[in-house]
């Protein structure tokens, strides 16, 4: 069992409310049950339960729920685990493609064509070796039972890069079926993310297959790759697409300082490294600027950083208080940003469940329920509303 220590009045409520059993079988059953608890945890708009459904996890990524009910979870070293009534069944995927395990590179995002239900086609995005280092893969396959089959490599991001750093990745779709995916900058600067006949630092849009859309931006420029949707993307782990208001959101990490909260336009320059609201890690200054024409400001930023990570937006009637809010997993910060909106200006933000872990993603589910999943303390949870 992995080391629970930091969980402080968390997993105490989460002994009191079945972990025991958790521990010992890997999993625990589900509790939908919106009873008022004793051991509720009270935030700013409402109260909530935390349900611990798994303690198990090395370093979770993406999770997706497919129609029948399983929800699937990648880990970085190149599994994807499956659940059911959320309960560990003990299976995992096979047939699983080559994937280079490196760093922050590994198995990443994980989602379904939004035409599941007749095309069968789910979406992956992983690192493997290409050259003398890696590339990061956008791949789809179909399921037959717990295997993979038909799988096809449409899209490989390039040039291949080698160390593993700065892989940041989320895949979405939107109303129209095009396909976003975001790359970070690999750890390079300034060339990557402010070139663009390059892959990285940016976030891409292609169609489902893989091939361009011709309204994309860059599409005749010349030198430059078509697939770029916008660019200046420093390492973004965390991106949604608002189907209601045909938005897409998406998170990144700054250096020290400076994470940032971006709508994502067509076209358009986020900045990295021209301007940061962060500094280097040895305390240098990147760049004096934190606002520059051409330049699309974050909608928020967190200095200190949180190291902000997969994200998801609130639209479901059991949390109504929350409704229209964005959640936003936090790496460093170990909690979830709860952060209010008015329509695209931020308004406040709320800290929840501090000390939880390193939040690597957190998600709602069909039918409406939260769930986060977290690294080091090797958690899946479930938001449990009570009022």
């Amino acid at each position: 069992m992995k080391n629970l220590r930091n969980l402080s009045f968390i997993l105490t409520a989460a002994l009191m409310t079945g972990l025991s059993a958790c521990e010992e079988n890997g999993n625990s059953s589900a509790n939908t049950n919106p009873e008022p608890d004793p051991f509720a945890i009270s935030t700013e708009k409402m109260k909530i339960k935390v349900d611990t459904l798994y303690t198990g996890f090395d370093n979770p990524w993406g999770m997706t729920w497919l129609p029948d009910g399983r929800m699937l979870v990648t880990e970085r070293k190149g599994e994807i685990l499956i659940f059911e009534d959320d309960k560990f069944t003990g299976e995992k995927v096979s047939n699983m493609p080559a994937i280079k395990e490196v760093n922050q590179a590994g198995l990443l995002d994980i989602t379904l064509h939004p035409d599941y239900d007749n095309n069968g086609w789910l979406y992956m995005s992983y690192a493997r070796e290409e050259g003398e280092g890696e590339v990061l893969v956008i791949s789809r396959a179909k399921l037959n039972g717990n295997a993979l089959t038909d799988l096809e490599e449409i899209f490989v991001c390039g040039p291949e890069w080698k160390g593993g750093r700065h892989f940041g990745n989320r895949i979405v779709f939107d109303n129209d079926g095009y396909l976003y995916f975001s790359n970070g900058d690999k750890g390079s600067r300034p060339q990557n993310a402010q070139e663009l006949d390059n892959d990285h630092g940016k976030i891409h849009r292609i169609n489902d297959d893989g091939s361009i859309p011709s309204d994309n931006p860059f599409v005749d420029k010349e030198g430059a790759n078509a697939s770029i949707w916008t660019y200046g993307n420093r390492n973004p782990q965390g991106m949604i697409y608002d189907a209601e208001n045909d938005r897409i959101w998406s998170v990144e990490h700054g250096p020290k300082g400076g994470d940032e909260l971006n709508l994502i336009k067509k076209g358009k320059n986020y900045g990295w490294p021209e301007v940061t609201y962060g500094i280097d890690y040895d305390g240098s200054i990147i760049s004096e600027e934190t606002q520059k024409e051409g330049i699309e400001d974050p909608v928020t930023y967190w200095v200190p950083s949180i190291a902000t990570c997969g994200m998801t937006m609130v639209t479901s009637d059991k949390y109504p208080a929350w409704k229209g809010n964005i959640l936003v997993a936090a790496l460093a910060g170990q909690h979830i940003a709860r952060v209010e909106m008015d329509g695209t200006n931020y308004v406040t933000e709320e800290k929840l469940l501090e000390d939880i872990g390193r939040v690597r993603q957190v998600s709602q589910s069909p039918d409406g329920y939260i769930y986060a999943v977290t690294e080091a303390t090797g958690l899946m949870i479930k938001l449990i509303p009570q009022e």
